[in-house]
């Protein structure tokens, strides 16, 4: 079990209207609206993007890694690994 599970749901629910904002966003593009309205946007739905990721981040570090915590040794050290790669990448974006 993942430590999203149970908030699999409210996920969903969220990448849907994110999805959604995406497709308003190659509508506007496809209707010629203006440049500044399109980027306000963009970085509406980077955003929410990136809320998720937090949320998932958050989950993570709460279910996998303090599990694998609890374990210790190799198993310890790769969750730990893993999680610090992609807060890297998290940071990055």
């Amino acid at each position: 079990m993942h430590g999203y599970t149970d908030a699999k749901d409210d996920y969903l629910k969220r990448l849907r209207r994110i999805e959604g904002q995406v497709r308003g966003l190659q509508r506007m593009i496809e209707e010629d609206k203006y440049c500044i309205d399109i980027l306000t946007q963009v970085s509406a739905a980077k955003s929410a993007l990136e809320s998720v990721a937090l949320g998932l981040l958050q989950e993570h570090l709460a279910h996998c890694v303090s599990e694998a915590m609890a374990e210790g040794g190799e198993v310890a050290d790769a969750k730990v690994r893993e999680a610090s790669a992609a807060i890297a990448r998290l940071v990055r974006s």
